[in-house]
């Protein structure tokens, strides 16, 4: 048989590769080879990718840097590099001055030209341009000088303390202004319960009559009569706070039992009667008690009266006051680094555990730690469980249509109100309304004091869950969205229910996705403070919300919160400049105590993670 023409052989396949042209192999004679038209093919141009190869036309060699986005993507970078620079700086900053505020200082004496002196710690230094008035009181070489500085002179601040005594507590020192200075050895520097710090010399000690002076006045002695003091005054403490505040709270209990009684039984009968004759008994127990620790406390409040220390400024100006009204005494310019450690450690720990005092600008800030973690963990508790169960009706029940894409938006614009509105509807719903409602039924014999009916811890936390709500609705729908839906179809394939298949399957999968909007929710709301100004936060509360009283919660009481007391320590004190060292340090507090409770929760959520490493948020 002979081939075909039009079908290639072996021989011409070979010449016809030789000479580079591909040939279609040959096809078998039960099957011919079908022929298909060849469409008909303008002329090839190479394709180019004007992105790749941008150049201006008639400028051999410039580069258009548009085409390829390097300007956009340079200013993207630079403004990120800006926003994490700020942050770090201000982290720093606050950082620092939280820190460093502790540490003690030498105390300066600064001889002035006129003759006066003054003594006091630095406390910071800058320059300013003085005006021509007081360029023309100064000699010609002070003036020379000035001039060669273009205008501006360094002046510094110093604390002078002793506010009791000149009615202020800094003072600007001009350059042109200073004779000298030094540190002598003999200052101290004295932290008081009241009137704030004193710097200057002391005189005498006046130990039950015993005076000790000059020589004899020697560290140990002075420490020791220290010591002593702070054992009285704590006595002192004690009795007033613990055990008078306790009868008060039993004989205000009692009080408040027989207005109940009288309420209940209109006044009359034989069981007001017996009420009240109950009650007249243990009142006059309570009372009895409570002039025998009053007797207690005036002989030890009389006692620490014969112990007094006597104070002279740098000027030989006199201050007396009690040995107990003393919280700290040491000599800034001799301190050893060893004792400046100690010095500085104990005002931590001063600040970490006691109550402010001098206007909250000194003291410490327990009542404000502790009232913030409370709202913060009763923030959480609430704010948890609304939020979850929110997320799941809509991802996971509800029919997906025009209503709940509405509330959908709604949900996210309620995350753009500002927080001050929160604070307005939770003092008039939850204080007013549901607060006066409970006073009325469960609490009628305090009215009309408000018991519920007024700001508080509870309402405080219920209204900050209400302003975070909407960050954890919206975090745990993405998370219940990230689970496979191949899982809750398997799930379901095997017999489990949908409740089942939420809660055995979807849930612990989406579990670090709902611990991140939690993360957040937690952190937003410790540190707001707008809403908080209505409904609960006080600048000095008198009880903690804890306490050894039954129910020993005490959810109706206002509270102290550390962003309130910065703002008010920061804006609201007579004193600015002795104030802004307590404005760092609390600020430094605020941020570390947030990232604690941050750092423990990201901690949870990652082993959550590593638990459920398939579908995890």
């Amino acid at each position: 048989m002979k081939p075909r023409l039009d079908q290639p052989t072996a021989g011409n396949i070979a010449e016809n590769e030789a000479e580079g042209q591909r040939v279609s192999p040959p096809v078998p004679e039960s099957r011919p080879a079908r022929r298909f038209a060849e469409p008909k093919l303008g002329p090839v141009r190479p394709v180019t990718q004007p992105h790749l190869h941008a150049r201006p036309a008639g400028k051999p060699g410039a580069w258009d840097f548009r085409a390829r986005g390097e300007p956009f993507v340079w200013s993207l970078g630079g403004a990120m590099c800006l926003a994490v620079l700020m942050i770090v700086g201000f982290i720093a900053f606050v950082v620092c001055s939280g820190i460093l505020t502790f540490y003690p200082t030498p105390i300066y004496m600064v001889k002035l030209k006129d003759g006066k002196i003054i003594a006091g710690t630095l406390f910071r230094t800058e320059s300013f341009k003085p005006g021509p008035e007081v360029l023309a009181n100064l000699d010609e070489q002070a003036r020379r000088k000035i001039a060669a500085s273009k205008g501006f002179v360094v002046r510094d601040l110093y604390r002078t303390a002793n506010y009791d005594l000149y009615g202020h507590s800094f003072r600007w020192i001009p350059e042109y202004d200073l004779a000298e200075r030094s540190t002598p050895h003999d200052l101290y520097y004295f932290e008081r319960l009241e009137w704030g710090p004193f710097i200057g010399r002391i005189k005498s000690l006046d130990l039950n009559g015993s005076i000790v002076s000059g020589p004899q006045l020697t560290p140990a002695v002075i420490t020791k009569a220290l010591d002593a003091a702070r054992k009285r005054r704590d006595q002192i403490h004690h009795l007033t706070r613990k055990e008078l505040g306790a009868i008060n709270y039993y004989m205000e209990k009692e009080r408040l039992a027989l207005r109940k009684a009288e309420m209940k039984y209109m006044g009359t009968g034989p069981q007001c009667l017996k009420a009240k004759q109950q009650c007249d008994a243990r009142m006059e127990k309570l009372q009895t008690d409570y002039a025998d620790h009053e007797k207690d406390l005036a002989g030890i409040e009389t006692q620490d009266g014969k112990f007094t220390i006597t104070m002279a400024d740098i000027n030989g100006r006199e201050k007396t006051v009690r040995l107990s009204e003393i919280v700290r005494a040491y000599p800034a310019n001799t301190l050893s680094f060893v004792g400046k450690v100690g010095v500085y450690f104990s005002r931590w720990w001063e600040f970490l555990s006691t109550e402010p005092r001098a206007s909250n600008t000194e003291g410490g800030v327990l009542p404000a730690i502790f009232g913030t973690l409370c709202m913060t963990v009763l923030l959480a508790l609430a704010v948890a469980p609304f939020g979850v169960v929110t997320a799941l009706y809509l991802r996971e029940y509800a029919k997906q249509g025009k209503i709940v894409s509405l509330v959908r938006i709604c949900v996210n614009n309620l995350a753009g109100v500002p927080s001050i509105v929160y604070g307005v509807f939770g003092l008039g719903f939850f204080a007013y309304i549901l607060g006066g409602t409970i006073d009325e039924l469960f609490y009628p014999e305090r009215l009309p004091n408000p018991t519920f009916g007024t700001g508080g811890l509870l309402w405080a936390s219920l209204t900050l869950a209400l302003l975070t709500v909407p960050v954890v609705i919206v975090a745990t729908e993405e998370a219940l969205a990230a689970v496979p839906q191949s899982m809750r179809e398997g799930s379901l394939a095997c017999g489990a229910s949908k409740w089942q298949t939420i809660k055995y399957i979807v849930l612990p999968r989406a579990m670090p996705g709902i611990m991140t909007g939690l993360i957040l929710a937690m952190a937003r709301g410790a540190e707001e403070v707008a809403p908080l100004m209505l409904v609960g936060v006080v600048k000095l509360a008198p009880m903690l919300p804890v306490d050894g009283f039954f129910p020993f919660i005490h959810l109706e009481r206002s509270f102290m919160h550390l962003g309130f007391h910065i703002f008010d320590v920061g804006f609201q004190s007579p004193d600015a400049e002795a104030a802004r060292p307590m404005v760092y340090v609390t600020t430094f507090l605020l941020i570390s105590l947030v990232f604690a409770m941050n750092a423990a929760s990201i901690m949870v959520r990652n082993r959550l993670k590593k638990k459920f490493l398939a579908g995890h948020f």
